[in-house]
Formats: C-alpha cells, structure tokens, sequence
C-alpha cells in the first residue's frame, strides 16, 4: 500500500500509456516481421522448396510473437475502457477483416503442404500474403485515422456513440499511413529473411528490402509533410485535472492546424523518436548493402521504435480524439481506469513481462541458426 501511495494517479496514467507504446512497438518488431515474410512469400521464394524454406524462417516463433498483440488489445481493455469501446466498436468492420487474414495464417502453415498438388500449395501461399497484408495495412490505416480523428461523441452519460462507416476509414491520409505500415514491415521482414536464409531466396530478399527501405524512408516523409499541411490536430485549451475520476467532457478542445508538431516545439528531445525513424532505415540500407544481417534487424526495430514512438508523442497527450465532439476526445487524463486498477496491472506486469521477454530470448537463442534445404528435406517436422 506504501507503494501505491507513492505513484500518484497521474503518474501511473503516463507509465500505462508508455506501457501501452511499448506492447504496440514490441508487436510491431516481433510480429511484424511475420507479416513482412508472408508479404515476401511469393517474390522471395520462386520453387516449392525455397518458399518453405520462406515459411519456416517464421514457423517456429509466429504463435509466440502474435502474443503482443493479445498483450496489447487486454491492455487497452482493462486500462483504458473508454478507447478500448470506442476503437473495437467503431473500427468493427476493420478487425474483423484483420482476424479473418489472421485466421489464414495457421491454417495455411498447417495445410499448404498436405498435399503435393502445385494449384493447392499456390492458393495457400496467397491466403499467407493476404494473411501478411492485409493486418499490415489495416493497423497503419488506423493509425492514419487515429491522426485524423474519428467521428465519435459522447452523450451526459458518457455513452459513446460512433458517426463513421467502414469506408469513410479508407482516406487519402489513412491509405498513406497504411502504405507505409506495409513498407515498414516489408523491410523488417526482409531482414529477417536475410538474417535466417541464405543463396537465392537471402538474395531476393535483401533486394525486395531494399526496395522497401527506400518506400518506408519515403512514405514516412510524405506523411510527414501531409500530416502539416492537411491534417488538423487537437490541443487542450481549459484546465484539466490529471489526478481527477475519468471524464473526457471535463475540457474544452481546439483543433487547428500544425498542432501535432506542438510537442516538438516544446519538448526539443521528442525529436529524437522520428530522427530514430529515418536514421533506422538509412542505417538498414547500409546494413544489407554492407552484408551486417544482425545489425540490419536490429536497424529496422529501431526505424519502427521510432516511427510509432514520433505517433505517441505528437498526440500526446491525447490518444483517441473526436471529430464530431473534439472536447470528448480521449487522452491519457481522463481515459483510464481507475488508481487502484492501475496500481494492481502495473504489479503483475512488472512480474509477468520480464518472464515473457526472458522466455522469448530463450526461445529465440535455441533456435538461432539459418534455415537450409537440408532441415526442409531432411527432417519430417518442417512445415
């Protein structure tokens, strides 16, 4: 009780939404990478065997990877309800697209290679690229829409009530962002290839990440630029209490343009997380040029720390806003769940999440190693 004393509500609201930063970022670099090779599947691996050999870079770790982002949505549930409604109930549609490409995925490792057939081993490998894009390109229209604002509004009784279709998602700014979640984790999972396979199929796929380097430092900049230009942000113009019971109608909002860049302006070191960005992805270009493969994954979980990470601290301190009512839109004051819910997750993640990463590490050490023809071939566990 000492301790929960100690960290003021305030103070656990900020720690819980870098927590939440970091399970976004670590879903991204883990899992990202699988969705980055089932978008290569068809380009890197031109035979039957080359494109297992593609597979089963990823086969062993996908499941354990995927729990980021179970890790990440219960975070969203249970320390900040009013997001977790408005997101998973306005961005229905939109989910269950991306767990229906999720779906594909075990099903096509566990099926694509049950038969001999070259027409039912194709038709799997596009379920497993749909199951790569798709999510990819869906979570940076989120984020693209997030940026925006979503057309939410709140009644007296803080029942939420969504204005927005399924298309209206599907914007110009949005598509952007979700193009350059796809170059992102094209590039991430690349260098995965290039870490875990060799000859051709390595080769083809330092090309093709390559080419997506140069898309993910492009498209970042473009965002960028259109992020100033056309998109409005939202800045808090009324006192608020940052220790006070969660109300998102205890404000009053302005949005005008360029207030994204705010932060920037008035905390000079935030502009370390979209220098990381870009310095991220240069440094990979120079890693698969100069053969680094630990260092080039290393480089592009760096580009991706800091290109989501520049996502946060632009809107901080708001995580969801409202076109339809930009006084109800949601930030990290009036969001949460309450001290004591707070308090009592923030004690069993400091147990459960070292053991996470530290089984992670393990799993990740005893199966370090390159994927030949050989462990394809030669063995009856490969899928």
């Amino acid at each position: 009780m000492i301790l929960h004393t100690l960290l003021d509500y305030d103070t656990l609201r900020v720690i819980w939404w870098l927590l939440l930063g970091v399970l976004l970022i670590g879903f991204a670099v883990m899992d990202g990478f699988d969705l980055g090779v089932g978008m290569l599947l068809p380009f890197a691996g031109k035979t039957d065997l080359e494109r297992r050999i593609v597979i089963n870079t990823i086969g062993p770790v996908w499941e354990g990877n995927q729990v980021w982002l179970i890790l990440g949505g219960g975070a969203i549930f249970a320390a900040w309800p009013p997001l977790y409604a408005v997101s998973f109930s306005g961005f229905y549609l939109a989910m269950f697209a991306i767990l229906a490409a999720l779906i594909l995925r075990p099903v096509g490792f566990k099926y694509r290679s049950k038969r001999e057939s070259a027409t039912w081993r194709r038709n799997w490998d596009r379920a497993l690229f749909i199951g790569g894009f798709v999510p990819a390109l869906i979570f940076g229209v989120a984020v693209g829409n997030v940026l925006q604002g979503v057309p939410f509004r709140l009644g007296s009784d803080l029942r939420i009530f969504y204005d927005g279709t399924f298309f209206g998602l599907l914007n110009p700014f949005a598509l952007l962002c979700g193009l350059l979640s796809v170059a992102m984790l094209t590039m991430h999972g690349a260098n995965w290839l290039v870490l875990k396979s060799s000859g051709e199929v390595a080769g083809r796929a330092r090309r093709f990440g390559t080419i997506a380097t140069l898309a993910t430092i492009t498209l970042y900049a473009l965002g960028g630029i259109a992020l100033w230009l056309f998109v409005d942000g939202y800045r808090i113009t009324s006192a608020i209490s940052t220790t006070g019971p969660s109300n998102p109608l205890a404000k009053t909002v302005d949005v005008s343009a360029g207030a994204w860049f705010a932060n920037y302006a008035a905390h000079p070191w935030m502009i370390a997380a979209p220098v990381l960005g870009f310095l991220g992805a240069v440094l990979v270009l120079w890693g698969l040029r100069a053969r680094r493969e630990v260092a080039t994954l290393l480089f592009s979980k760096l580009s991706i720390f800091g290109i989501i990470a520049s996502v946060g601290l632009s809107m901080f301190p708001f995580i969801l806003p409202s076109t339809a009512q930009p006084g109800a839109s949601l930030t990290v004051w009036d969001a949460s769940s309450s001290h004591m819910t707070l308090f009592i997750m923030l004690v069993v993640t400091v147990i459960f999440l070292p053991l996470i990463v530290a089984y992670t590490a393990w799993a990740y050490k005893l199966l370090w190693g390159k994927v030949d023809e050989d462990d394809i071939t030669g063995g009856g566990h490969a899928y």
